[in-house]
């Protein structure tokens, strides 16, 4: 799979939203700073209400992935909490090629509303604890605002305690 085109995922993206009832914001990104680092500073967004979309595929057992949400400040645990979903030994992060192969989106702009249905989603916990998080629109130049549980609105999306782990700030 290619990646889509912004226009089109986009509107894939806004009609799935649209379909499953879940209030959002539209943020227009400069693709240029998709990346959550990026976005968060030129965009003026507090990282603990940034998450990102990340996708992972089991090392050995072909076609075994998932997707996961976490916030900017935290750490996916793919070696545990994603190999336990999952039920596999050994997963790791989807490199930029396999997200766009599994998702049709590229790195800095993936979203849930643009995932295959039959991908499993799961939400860490600290997501769902904010009042509003900033995801991915399915393209680097689109960015959506929304409660987290819209996320939950998904078929097959669920949160999971321990997804993920809080990275300690930079000392001063």
């Amino acid at each position: 799979m290619l990646a889509e085109d912004g226009p089109a995922i986009e509107a894939r993206v806004r009609h799935r939203l649209a379909a499953l009832g879940v209030d959002h914001e539209t943020i227009a990104c400069d693709p240029d700073f998709a990346d959550t680092a990026a976005f968060c500073a030129r965009y003026g967004i507090p990282p603990e209400q940034s998450a990102n979309t990340i996708v992972v595929a089991a090392r050995k057992e072909p076609g075994i992935a998932c997707a996961c949400v976490v916030l900017a400040t935290c750490r996916l645990d793919v070696n545990h909490a994603v190999c336990d979903l999952l039920r596999v030994r050994k997963a790791s992060f989807a490199t930029a090629e396999q997200t766009v192969e599994r998702t049709g989106m590229m790195i800095g702009g993936v979203t849930p509303f643009g995932l295959p249905e039959e991908l499993p989603l799961y939400v860490d916990s600290r997501v769902m604890a904010q009042a509003s998080v900033v995801i991915g629109g399915g393209s680097r130049s689109l960015k959506i605002r929304l409660a987290p549980a819209g996320l939950l609105r998904l078929p097959g999306a669920r949160a999971v305690d321990g997804l993920a782990t809080l990275v300690p700030a930079p000392s001063a």
